[in-house]
C-alpha cells in the first residue's frame, strides 16, 4: 500500500487543497454551531444527510440511532470501505458555542471533537465527487451517534452491525488526532455504584449509617487499588451525587466509575477487585448496588497490517512522522468485530471536552491530503491479501 500511496501523491494535482481546506474549516464551524449532546444528534444528522444527498450519494438514510448513511457506488459492492466520524459532543444543548479566532487557532467547544472530524468526512466526499473519482469498491460514508460518555458507542454498534457483512476496512476520523494512527481499541468498563440506607436527621439520628459516608469510604478503598502499568490499566471516579440536605443523613448516594485497560483480562481483574470491595462494604443497614453503564470492547490489528502501514505512509507523504496509538474511539467496535480499522485525524489542537477547546488551522490541508491518499489506496487494495 505504501507504493500505491506514493504513486497517488505524485499523480494528483493538489492545487485544489487550499480551497478544500477552507471549505472544511467553514463546514466544521457550521457543524459546531448545531448543538449535539449525546442522544440529541438529530439536527446534526439532518445537516449531514442533506450534504450527502446534495453530493449524490445513494441509500442516504438516518437510522433509529441517528446514524447517517450514504453510499458512493463502486465497481463492486464488496468488500466495501467505510469512512466514519461521530457527530455527538460532551456539551449540553444550552452550552455557549461562540467561537473566536486567534492567529492560527480557532477556539470553540466541540470544534475539534468532533465537528472537524465530521467536516473531514464531508471533505473526502466533496473531493471524490468534484473530481469524478469512481471507486473500485463501494465507499460507505457514515456519521455515527452516541460515541461520547454514556452513549457507549451504541451508534457505531448499530452501523457496524448493519454493514459488517460487506465491509473490508474502516477509516475512523477524529478531528484532533492528526499525526497519530490508532490501531488498537482499549477495553472500557463504566459502573454506577449506589448506596442505600434509611437516612435521618443529622442531630436526632446521629450514628445511623449515611449513604454518603459509606460511599466515601468505598471510594477511598477503590483509590488504594494499584492497577498494573503494563498492560496500562486505569480507573477514575468521575462523578459523585447524593444526599438531601446538609442537615440530613443521606439515604442515597452514587458514584460513577470509569475503568480502562489495554487488555481485557487486566480490566476484568480490576473490575473483580472493585466488586469485591463493594461486597465487603455491604451491611444489613447499608446496601450497595452496581449497575453497568458502559462496556467498550477491546480490539486491535498488528502494527504491520497494510492498513496501519498505509496510514503511516500517508502521513510520511505529507511530511509527518506518525505515531501508533491505543485509545477508546468508535474504532473499538469494528476492531473487536475483526474488521481492519484505523483512526486518524484532520488537524491538531487541544483542550478537548473543555469550553476553550481549539483547533490549529495550519495542519488541516495536510490532514485532508493524508485522508484522501489513504482512502484511495485502501479502495484499490481491499480485494488483495493482507500481505500485499
Amino acid at each position: 500500500m505504501k507504493k500505491l500511496i506514493q504513486q497517488f501523491n505524485q499523480s494528483i494535482a493538489w492545487n485544489f487543497l487550499d480551497e478544500l481546506s477552507d471549505w472544511t474549516i467553514q463546514q466544521g464551524l457550521c457543524i459546531q454551531q448545531i448543538p449535539a449532546p449525546t442522544f440529541q444528534e438529530d439536527a446534526r444528522a439532518a445537516h449531514v444527510a442533506q450534504i450527502f444527498q446534495a453530493h449524490g450519494l445513494a441509500d442516504v438514510r438516518i437510522d433509529e440511532r441517528k446514524n447517517v448513511y450514504g453510499r458512493l457506488l463502486g465497481e463492486q459492492n464488496q468488500p466495501a470501505l467505510m469512512v466514519m466520524a461521530h457527530t455527538d459532543t460532551v456539551f449540553s444543548a444550552d452550552t455557549d458555542l461562540t467561537v473566536r479566532k486567534e492567529a492560527d487557532l480557532i477556539y470553540g467547544p466541540g470544534l475539534g471533537d468532533n465537528s472537524l472530524g465530521v467536516a473531514g468526512l464531508l471533505a473526502l466526499l466533496r473531493y471524490l465527487r468534484q473530481h469524478n473519482v469512481k471507486p473500485r469498491h463501494d465507499l460507505w460514508f457514515v456519521a455515527t451517534s452516541c460515541e461520547e460518555g454514556l452513549g457507549d458507542l451504541n451508534g457505531v454498534r448499530a452501523a457496524f452491525g448493519r454493514l459488517r457483512e460487506v465491509l473490508g476496512a474502516v477509516i475512523n476520523l477524529e478531528g484532533l488526532a492528526f499525526g497519530h494512527v490508532y490501531h488498537a481499541g482499549i477495553a472500557v468498563a463504566r459502573w454506577h455504584i449506589t448506596a442505600h440506607t434509611e437516612g435521618g436527621h443529622s442531630w436526632l439520628h446521629f450514628g445511623r449509617p449515611s449513604a454518603i459516608h459509606g460511599l466515601l469510604e468505598l471510594g477511598a478503598a477503590i483509590c488504594k487499588l494499584n492497577p498494573p502499568a503494563n498492560p496500562r490499566t486505569t480507573y477514575n471516579i468521575g462523578l459523585i451525587e447524593g444526599g438531601q440536605s446538609i442537615n440530613s443523613i443521606a439515604s442515597q448516594a452514587g458514584l460513577w466509575l470509569d475503568m480502562r485497560s489495554e487488555q481485557q483480562d487486566a480490566l476484568d481483574l480490576l473490575a473483580q477487585q472493585v466488586y469485591a470491595l463493594v461486597q465487603a462494604a455491604q451491611r444489613p443497614d447499608l446496601a450497595y448496588e452496581v449497575k453497568i453503564v458502559g462496556n467498550r470492547p477491546a480490539g486491535f490489528i498488528s502494527s504491520r497490517h497494510p492498513l496501519v502501514q498505509g496510514a503511516l505512509a500517508a502521513l510520511e507523504e505529507v511530511g509527518v512522522r506518525g505515531s501508533l496509538e491505543r485509545g477508546s474511539t468508535d474504532g473499538n467496535i469494528p476492531l473487536h468485530g475483526g474488521c481492519p480499522t484505523v483512526t486518524i485525524g484532520i488537524t491538531r489542537g487541544g483542550n478537548a471536552h473543555r469550553l476553550d477547546e481549539y483547533i490549529e488551522i495550519g495542519p488541516v490541508a495536510n490532514g485532508l491530503r493524508q485522508l484522501i491518499l489513504l482512502a484511495l489506496a485502501c479502495d484499490q487494495t481491499l480485494s488483495q491479501p493482507e500481505d500485499q
